[in-house]
């Protein structure tokens, strides 16, 4: 294989590797380092931006003592860290494994970026990659899965990436100088192996710079397979609003279609300047407002192509500026993704992130050169990265990998109506996006919980927030319980409530919830069930107070909801309400007319999970219906206890 494949098959397979680190990375730095929104909001981002800004002293590291020697020393850590990883030691262990994964991570990009020149080809393929091994792997990642699958795949990836990172190595050092012009003196910055009469090609500080932005759009909106089932199942004009249980591999496969043809295949360049930005900041736009399949879909394509457009030579002191270039693109990542999420903290609004990282994009993107410029004599790394073939096969096969997907993870199916229960077993459970309190996600753990619920209504359910890792949380749970869902967005369309039923849900409807102060969203959700021949209201929420206050605002909006929807029929409501028996927005509910279905078991403390000391899950029943076998097990899924009881139907 020749120098420049190698070194895009070397850059492909580290980009998958610390993508799969920030993938462990970003929920430690929340579940871990911010213990369960205990750290302020601001020490918490500075320090997640402290380990960006610590690498920006990468390049000169590089400039100093040369890429090739930094780069597999910043390789070796960062597989490393990764493979240690995925023996899944949670608590501060992952913490630090995994903030050393990451700065290992930015320094090998530092130093690949000061010998290769068009890193495009290497990138696209990278961020597709990892976005389809993240589809069949129903987006659990193989760091939280652990056994001899995981430890096999882990290490093959892990050593396929070494091999070529030292194979490039040592092709570059063993490179003949020909001719002149190779022996020609070149600026020290320009020596970035530290190869004293080498020349190394000058190009590609535009390409290097969208590196993080790219991972961020990436992995929050274009190639994110939790996204992609989040936005199917929508549409049906009995659940308006709401997202049933539904296959979204297929539409993602086009995504990994749209991103790499766009990416790989040079469009006419006049034509491509306009077209694929208006796709990106369109795609952006449609994110924010929550339309993601054409959000996904176009965001795909405009990455891409933007990418493609950078895909260039330029002239200047390219070693020293595109390992800089790399370094702050992504300390552009860390700001934007910080940004995007401290708004759920600090209460402001965030739709200007993923946007403004998009307009960044298009601006790189629309002022690149419109041809390539010359390639230095005797650069063999500065010409095409693949050839037509290759990247055929490529776009091929890994399209074809995310169809598959579609295949090995079809969702549960709808029941169907029975006879009528004489009871309903109901779990209520703020699952913390699957995360237990020693920073892991672990859904086996959540679903032992919940094994032997008719009915189960969850809180805090991620559908693919990047920061806790992109994973479809509601899918994984509701895949190993065998039970379709209906899910509600809160704060944004991947971040909510759900309903999870063994008995056939007929229709839903949503009502967002006033903030009153509060920083994030929240919404009341109800479903019908069918009990064979008898209806069942369900309504599950998740009360998010204003600092300092009891919600009672919010749960005068719940109630009244609830008493509306369930219109005379049985009605069970839960969930995690943050308030306490004795307070003010607890007694909103009992004034409704509901009834306390946890009052025999009081007092029934849920939170924290490791030393229960506040009682803020309930659920409360219309009155007729009998609660019974009332508990909340002790567990350290997440950092609440989940509240399970049977229901006697009248």
């Amino acid at each position: 294989m020749r120098h420049r494949h190698l070194s895009t098959l070397a850059l492909a397979l580290g980009i998958a590797i610390l993508l799969d680190v920030l993938r462990v990375w970003l929920p430690s730095i929340i579940t871990l380092f911010g213990q369960a929104a205990e750290t302020p909001a601001e020490l918490l981002g500075a320090f997640a931006l402290g380990w960006f800004l610590l690498a920006l002293a990468a390049p000169t590291l590089v400039r100093r003592i040369g890429a090739g020697p930094v780069g597999l020393v910043a390789a070796g850590v960062l597989a490393v860290a990764r493979l240690a990883l995925t023996a899944q030691p949670g608590g501060p262990a992952q913490l630090w494994l995994a903030c050393a994964g990451l700065l290992a991570g930015l320094v090998w990009l530092a130093a690949v970026a000061a010998s290769v020149p068009r890193p495009v080809a290497g990138l696209a393929l990278g961020l597709a990659g990892n976005a389809v091994g993240h589809a069949l792997l129903g987006t659990e990642d193989l760091v939280w899965r652990g056994g001899v699958l995981a430890w096999s795949l882990s290490a093959l990836l892990v050593l396929a990436f070494l091999a070529a990172s030292v194979a490039v190595r040592r092709e570059r050092t063993a490179a003949p100088v020909r001719g002149d012009a190779a022996r020609t003196a070149v600026p020290a910055a320009d020596v970035a192996d530290g190869d004293a009469g080498r020349r190394v090609p000058t190009s590609g500080r535009r390409a290097w710079l969208l590196c993080g932005p790219a991972l961020l759009l990436a992995g929050q909106v274009a190639l994110a397979p939790a996204l992609w089932s989040a936005a199917a199942g929508t549409g049906s004009p009995d659940f308006p609003g709401l997202a049933r249980a539904g296959n979204g591999a297929l539409p993602g496969a086009l995504a990994v279609l749209l991103f790499l043809a766009a990416a790989l295949f040079r469009a006419p360049a006049r034509v491509a300047r306009v077209l694929w930005p208006l796709a990106l900041l369109t795609g952006s736009v449609l994110f924010v407002t929550g339309l993601l399949v054409p959000a996904y879909l176009l965001t795909a394509a405009g990455l891409g192509g933007c990418l493609a457009l950078t895909d260039t030579t330029d002239d200047g002191r390219a070693g020293a500026r595109r390992g800089w270039a790399a370094v702050l693109g992504m300390l552009v990542f860390a700001v934007a993704t910080v940004a995007y999420y401290a708004a759920y903290d600090l209460g402001y609004p965030n739709g200007w992130a993923p946007v403004a990282t998009a307009v960044l994009v298009a601006l790189v993107a629309a002022t690149a050169p419109l041809r390539p410029g010359p390639t230095p004599s005797g650069a063999a790394s500065a010409g095409p990265a693949l050839p037509a073939t290759v990247r055929v096969a490529a776009l091929a096969g890994l399209t074809a990998l995310a169809g598959l997907a579609a295949v090995l993870h079809v969702p549960p199916a709808q029941a169907r109506a029975t006879t009528t229960p004489a009871a309903v077993r109901v779990a209520a459970y703020n699952i913390r996006m699957g995360f237990g309190l020693d920073g892991r996600l672990d859904v086996d753990a959540v679903a032992r919980e919940l094994r032997g619920a008719d009915v189960v209504l969850l809180s805090e359910v991620d559908r693919g927030w990047w920061l806790n890792g992109g994973h479809d949380t509601l899918a994984l749970v509701a895949a190993r319980l065998g039970m379709p869902y209906v899910f509600a967005p809160a704060a944004d369309p991947v971040w909510g409530d759900a309903v999870l039923s063994r008995f056939p849900m007929r229709s839903g409807q949503t009502r967002r919830l006033t903030a009153h102060g509060a920083p994030t969203g929240a919404q009341a959700l109800g479903v019908t069930l069918d009990l064979g021949g008898r209806e069942l209201a369900v309504v599950a929420t998740h009360l998010q107070p204003p600092p300092g206050r009891d919600p009672v605002e919010q749960a005068g909006e719940v109630a009244a909801f609830a008493g509306r929807y369930a219109n005379g029929r049985p009605l069970v409501l839960g969930g995690d309400l943050n308030t306490e028996p004795d307070d003010p927005a607890f007694a909103e509910f009992t004034r409704s007319g509901l009834v306390d279905a946890l009052a025999a078991a009081r007092p029934l403390r849920t939170s924290p999970a490791d030393d229960p000391r506040t009682q803020i899950d309930h659920v409360f029943v219309s009155p007729g219906l009998t609660a019974t076998e009332v508990r909340a097990p002790r567990t350290e899924a997440s950092d609440h206890l989940p509240v399970t009881l049977t229901v006697t139907l009248p």
